[in-house]
């Protein structure tokens, strides 16, 4: 802040400005895409196929309703109502949990990882073709490298939820 209480801002070059306007649009448009590619083919949202990969990857196929939440970072509200749709369609159902009567499982179902196994290959199809196959190997590679650097200078365990899904 300037001695006059104005705040000085370093504003970003035109050069900083149309990177920055390209990441967000890759960040936006590619979601959406791979989302909307899920959604046509099989009625479900990229979020919900997080869910049903996080459960996928979990011992025994289940999860802590809390800790599917904070591994998919989605809110326990809005988590909840994705599972209870995902319910509906016999994908995952919740068992109470012993330890904590408040808490309670998200389980896949086989019905769920019948479908997963399918859209995954989908989904994979989408990644490759909307981003792995449009750069080289070394861009991709590099991609991935400032990604995660990014991803760490968000704090200290910010790239963490992603990894425990994989």
């Amino acid at each position: 802040m300037a001695d006059d209480g104005a705040i000085m801002t370093r504003w970003l070059t035109e050069d900083e400005q149309r990177s920055w306007r390209a990441w967000v649009a890759a960040t936006t448009l590619l979601p959406d895409r791979l989302s909307r590619d899920l959604q046509e083919k099989w009625g479900y949202s990229i979020t919900d196929y997080i869910i049903l990969m996080a459960l996928s990857e979990s011992p025994g196929r289940k999860m802590r309703m809390s800790d599917l939440a904070d591994a998919t970072l989605a809110s326990r509200s809005r988590l909840s109502h994705q599972v209870d749709r995902l319910g509906k369609d016999g994908l995952v159902t919740r068992e109470p949990c012993v330890d904590d009567r408040r808490g309670s499982f998200a389980v896949l179902t086989p019905a769920g990882m019948r479908i997963l196994e399918h859209m995954a290959a989908d989904h994979v199809d989408g990644v490759r073709n909307r981003l792995v196959d449009l750069l080289t190997p070394e861009e991709f590679a590099e991609l991935g490298r400032l990604c995660q650097k990014v991803a760490d200078g968000l704090g200290p365990g910010a790239s963490d939820w992603w990894q425990q899904l994989t």
